[in-house]
């Protein structure tokens, strides 16, 4: 189910129809899960806001597998981030693997992010291009744990929410 849904088949398509397209918004079986139990939406805007909403309510250890999910900023996505690799590429786009300067800096900055919070970097990379996302990295690098695992967690909910929005834009 590539193809844009409309609200109207997303509220009726059969659940086993619909948790591959959610798992490529978001890798949390229980989000997936939440998402589907809230149907029928009312509209796409009330679905996107469930979907947002879902994953900032996920326990800690699910919002890491989730975030395991994706792929380090500048880096294409591989085998292990298959479910969303479509959108993680053209999230993206933005990010030019060309700029040798700011690549080498991201994946520096993404390994001491790494190292200093436990999980990838994430953020909403969508209409943001490398220069802006490097500077992100290097300001919240400067945050608290505490502070970026909820800063990280409203970029997750920003990133799901844009998915669920472009699955349903039919």
């Amino acid at each position: 189910m590539a193809d844009p849904l409309s609200l109207d088949r997303f509220n009726t398509a059969a659940p086993e129809e619909l948790r591959a397209p959610l798992r490529a918004c978001a890798t949390s079986s229980s989000w997936a899960e939440g998402l589907l139990a809230g149907r029928p939406y009312a509209s796409v805007g009330d679905a996107v806001g469930a979907a947002r909403d879902g994953i900032l309510a996920l326990a800690p250890a699910e919002i890491d597998a989730v975030l395991a999910g994706h792929p380090r900023i500048g880096e294409r996505p591989g085998a292990a981030h298959a479910d969303g690799a479509a959108h993680s590429r053209r999230e993206q786009s933005g990010v030019d693997a060309g700029d040798t300067d700011v690549a080498t800096r991201l994946a520096a900055g993404n390994a001491a992010y790494e190292d200093r919070f436990g999980h990838v970097f994430l953020i909403r990379a969508a209409g943001r291009d490398a220069p802006e996302i490097l500077a992100e990295l290097e300001r919240r690098m400067g945050n608290d744990p505490e502070t970026e695992r909820s800063e990280a967690a409203g970029q997750l909910a920003e990133i799901t929410a844009l998915r669920v929005q472009g699955m349903l834009a039919g």
